[in-house]
């Protein structure tokens, strides 16, 4: 099987873990750019990619591309591919759109004219033509138009590679899975350590923080990828590329508990972790984490996603004020990170971070903060490195 380019689609801040987890997988010419990273490989490693990847959120192959300074350029652009290599007039298909151009800024009218150059093709061919499905299209096309540079891409991965397949009950504005797991990777979790999300909602850091330890494919409980429905799908290969993932899982020896104060945030947690067959490795109990402590021996490992005023009506410096107490008196030995979007709560902490990531949470800008609480104080755990 040849190689070919391929683009991963991520969000920003995740381009260096996401190229990295290329690299591990075995991608070639892996290059970084803005919430994208390109790479080479075979049509196996689109499947594998597609499976494995905790960090992309699309895999675009490339399939063309031209110059357009206006519609008419762009129109015969996309008509001079035959796209008859990739759609019958029996199919369905959508075209979605990411512009940076003067020349083209209305992304509705550029996926307007692809579909008209791609009908008109199969029209003048045989009088049949595809139809648009906006829900569960057979073939998702991607237009790309830097300036005055077009990229036509067919997205291998159908429905965003968030959708994991395992959530299918979730509170109010719950975590992205991606985002998640690039926290997760950001703050180093590889499963060596006990861990802790002690406001767990959903369950979702829980269900990627045990993938990660365990070396579960992101993917695999998912239930359709894109390229399940191109011409060239190979079922074949795609099953012995999941077995080859799946022999490379491992075991793990410490737990992971999550907490959350609401009952029925529970009750969907142990849900969706059910539906991930991780329950095995995740303990989820009703508990407001303001009266915990750290029940574990050892370091502590805690991610978690403390709500914020655009979700829920809280005292933002109390509330803020009691994670930094809470920390301070009741996690020794423990790395704990957490992200938000109300930056001029994390004074209200009281304590000094030891990283700030910048990220985006949905539209919000927020940041991914580090605190480390130390056996003892700080100055004494340098007293006794010293000794």
């Amino acid at each position: 099987m040849e190689n070919f380019k391929m683009t991963a689609k991520t969000f920003f801040g995740f381009e260096e873990i996401l190229a990295r987890e290329l690299q591990i997988l075995g991608a070639q010419q892996v290059e970084i750019g803005t919430r994208v990273v390109s790479f080479k490989g075979d049509k196996g490693f689109m499947y594998k990619a597609n499976l494995a990847l905790r960090t992309a959120l699309k895999i675009l192959k490339p399939i063309k591309t031209f110059k357009a300074h206006n519609d008419k350029a762009l129109y015969e652009g996309i008509r001079a591919i035959d796209w008859s290599d990739y759609l019958t007039e029996h199919n369905t298909f959508l075209v979605e759109t990411t512009l940076h151009s003067e020349n083209f800024n209305h992304s509705q009218f550029v996926a307007l004219k692809t579909k008209d150059a791609i009908v008109d093709q199969f029209r003048d061919l045989n009088g049949k033509r595809p139809s648009i499905d906006k829900d569960f299209p057979d073939l998702q096309i991607h237009v790309h138009i830097d300036r005055d540079n077009v990229t036509v891409s067919l997205d291998s991965s159908g429905a965003s590679l968030h959708h994991r397949g395992y959530r299918t009950a979730t509170n109010i504005a719950p975590i992205n899975e991606v985002l998640a797991a690039g926290m997760l990777i950001l703050s180093g979790w590889e499963g060596k350590s006990h861990f802790l999300d002690p406001m767990c909602g959903s369950g979702t850091i829980l269900a990627e923080a045990a993938m990660i330890a365990c070396n579960v494919p992101a993917n695999i409980n998912r239930k359709e990828f894109g390229f399940e429905k191109w011409k060239d799908w190979d079922a074949e290969l795609f099953d012995n590329i999941m077995e080859s993932l799946l022999k490379k899982t491992r075991e793990f020896h410490y737990t992971i508990t999550g907490y959350d104060k609401a009952p029925s945030a529970v009750a969907k947690a142990k849900d969706n972790v059910r539906n991930a067959n991780l329950d095995e490795y995740i303990t989820i109990s009703n508990e407001n984490f303001f009266d915990s402590k750290k029940e574990t021996e050892g370091p502590l490992h805690m991610v978690f996603n403390p709500p914020y005023g655009e979700r829920l009506d809280i005292d933002m410096e109390r509330f803020y004020r009691e994670i930094g107490d809470t920390l301070k008196q009741n996690y020794p030995n423990t790395n704990a990170w957490f992200i938000t979007a109300n930056l001029e709560a994390l004074k209200f902490v009281g304590l000094k971070p030891s990283r700030k990531i910048k990220l985006f949470n949905g539209k919000l800008e927020a940041r991914l903060v580090k605190y480390e609480m130390y056996e003892g104080s700080k100055k004494g755990k340098y007293m006794n490195t010293e000794e």
